[in-house]
């Protein structure tokens, strides 16, 4: 498979988020915020609970507030983009998040201890990594044993051609890091785990014009996954 240059990748990435964190009503290749989310799933009641500079900079793919943590639970988010971090730091204190841990880093290399997640939610991510599968390992070294990950993703039908892959600004808009969906469920299992559930997600859809034509050429489109690990 052709390669992306990992070093221009993260950058626009790590560009393209921190707009998205400070800029929610910019123009993106991906719709954003509220009516996203309540078109997901996300219920109107419990998107009045969050900090609305949060909802408007939701970039997600699925729905997932389906599982949450209880009282006595805690939530770590991981995040390369100090934008991100930034912004959900300040609201995560402004609006007394006590049990949320936020951390700096790569999810191919996750700051988090073995075994220790109940679950593991990623939404809309690992299409912008460039070493999924380090990713799934990842999951399962982070997961208890019996403990469960929900993912949402964007995957293709069709594998996308070479110039699409190699095009950092194409992977860092959600397209050009789409693997096809066959050898996304391969990846996850050969990391241990065992997919339980994989459903489309028709509601969400791209809104330019070149994003639009990679959907309908090659199949462009988001799923939802439920994995599981071993007892």
């Amino acid at each position: 498979m052709p390669q992306v240059d990992v070093s221009e990748l993260r950058d626009k990435i790590k560009a393209m988020y921190q707009a998205v964190a400070e800029e929610p009503h910019g123009r993106f290749h991906f719709e954003m915020g509220r009516d996203l989310a309540r078109r997901l799933g996300y219920p109107p009641g419990e998107l009045d609970r969050l900090p609305p500079e949060a909802v408007e900079s939701f970039a997600g793919v699925g729905y997932h507030l389906a599982r949450q943590a209880g009282p006595a639970g805690g939530v770590t988010g991981v995040d390369m983009t100090e934008a991100q971090l930034a912004k959900a730091r300040r609201l995560a204190a402004r609006d007394g998040y006590t049990t949320v841990r936020l951390e700096l880093g790569y999810i191919e290399q996750a700051p988090v201890e073995d075994g220790s997640a109940d679950v593991v939610i990623s939404n809309g991510v690992i299409n912008l990594c460039e070493d999924k599968a380090a990713v799934f390992r990842e999951i399962a070294r982070i997961l208890k044993p019996g403990g469960r990950t929900a993912i949402s993703d964007i995957v293709t039908e069709l594998q996308l051609t070479e110039a699409i892959v190699c095009d950092a600004s194409l992977w860092a808009s959600c397209i050009g890091g789409a693997m096809q969906q066959d050898d996304y469920r391969r990846a996850i299992e050969d990391a241990g785990l065992t997919v339980r559930t994989v459903r489309e997600i028709p509601q969400y859809q791209f809104i330019s014009d070149s994003a639009q034509g990679a959907t309908k050429t090659f199949g462009v489109k988001s799923i939802s996954v439920l994995a599981s690990k071993a007892d």
